[in-house]
């Protein structure tokens, strides 16, 4: 199972950076077993060299033991070092050299010869063991250097993978600011959007009631003009019996120096019932005089109450919804310029004496725009209407405490 997970290890596809971590520690396990494998090879060539006889026998055994070891250990570094490579065939045993062949000839020929070369097989001994101890020494240290080759190339992976997963998370941070900006961008977009929509509406609706405004406007002047038209067409008419007044007064005069010439005492009667008539035409005409300007006084008092009721009723109204600061003294003082439409809707307010305080100021405006409209204006006359339209409200939290 392990063989096999390490074989489609190979074949699935990776990365192209992973390259560049491979290669380097595949290079550097082979260099360095490269160099032990030299180092084995080459020690036996530093000591002196024995009998022929002897040498033949001890070399090639050392040789053969060395080589299989140094094999086995380079094989196990490289399977530790490189688990995702694909296993390998192991190596078919080696036919018998013609150098071994000799040396099995010679080593029988030294069995014959074994009483005149126990003194070179002692040394022989003394050689190869000599040669197993520096043997193990250099595969001592070709272990360790092979440790540290590996335990080098792990540190190296182990910084490549953190350097890459340290560049995949920086990329991921700087795709989520990007991503952010985005929607913060489409967020500010839309935000323009819905108020400049916002804009254009507040825009129509000024513009509408405006044209309400002009049309009601349109048609108090006509009614004004009608009433003015129909006053006139009453002057007229009273105009026209006076003259007629008038005319008939003058037949009747003439009427009279008539009768005078005739009789003296229908004239005395005449005349006297003319000066009659002219007194009682006088005291009737002063009579209407007196009249009219009653009824202009009253109808200027009774304007004016009004007036002062409405202003009365704008002030309560404007108290209850006044929500006085809880900083403001009763010494502080602000006057604000109210302007209402035809309904009694308030179309603007500002501050005509401001108290010092913005806070206080923006107060008392509030409370005008709570307490409206104020339908009682529709209920005065349209000249009454007109004058107080517009007006000043003067506010003083003393006043209202």
């Amino acid at each position: 199972m392990g063989k096999g997970s390490a074989h489609m290890a190979v074949n699935s596809p990776r990365d192209p950076q992973d390259v560049g971590y491979k290669w380097p520690t595949v290079l550097a396990i082979a260099v360095h077993v490269a160099i032990v494998v030299f180092s084995l090879i080459s020690l036996p060539t530093r000591n002196a060299e024995p009998d022929s006889s002897s040498i033949v026998q001890a070399t090639l055994v050392s040789t053969e033991t060395f080589t299989d070891q140094a094999q086995q250990a380079t094989e196990q570094q490289a399977a530790m070092n490189a688990p995702a490579e694909a296993p390998t065939e192991p190596d078919a045993p080696e036919e018998p050299s013609a150098s071994e062949q000799q040396a099995a000839a010679e080593q029988q020929a030294a069995a014959e010869q074994q009483a005149a070369e126990e003194a070179a097989q002692q040394a022989a001994e003394e050689e190869a063991q000599a040669l197993e101890a520096a043997r193990e020494a250099a595969e001592a240290e070709a272990a360790r250097r092979a440790q540290e080759v590996a335990e080098q190339a792990e540190q190296q992976a182990a910084e490549a993978a953190e350097r890459e997963a340290e560049a995949e998370a920086a990329a991921e941070r700087q795709r989520e600011v990007e991503e952010a900006r985005r929607q913060q961008e489409a967020a500010e977009q839309q935000r323009q959007e819905e108020a400049e929509a916002e804009r254009q509406r507040e825009a129509e609706e000024q513009q509408r009631r405006e044209a309400e405004e002009a049309e009601r406007e349109r048609e108090a002047a006509e009614q004004q003009r009608q009433e003015e038209a129909e006053a006139e067409r009453q002057r007229e008419a009273e105009e026209e019996r006076l003259r007629e007044e008038e005319a008939a007064q003058r037949e009747r005069e003439a009427e009279a120096q008539r009768q005078r010439e005739a009789e003296e005492q229908q004239r005395r009667e005449a005349e006297a019932e003319r000066q009659r008539q002219a007194a009682e035409a006088a005291e009737e005409a002063m009579q209407r005089q007196l009249a009219g300007e009653a009824e202009a006084a009253a109808n200027a008092q009774q304007a004016e109450q009004a007036a002062n009721s409405f202003i009365n009723i704008v002030r309560r109204a404007v108290e209850q919804a006044w929500l006085i600061p809880a900083g403001a003294s009763d010494s502080m003082s602000a006057t604000l310029q109210v302007r209402l439409g035809p309904s009694g809707e308030v179309l603007a307010t500002s501050v005509v004496t401001s108290s010092g305080d913005s806070a206080f100021d923006r107060s008392v405006m509030q409370a005008v725009e709570h307490a409206a409209p104020f339908g009682e204006l529709r209920d005065l006359p349209a000249d009454q209407q007109r004058n107080l339209r517009q007006f000043n409200l003067r506010f003083t939290p003393g006043d209202v405490r």
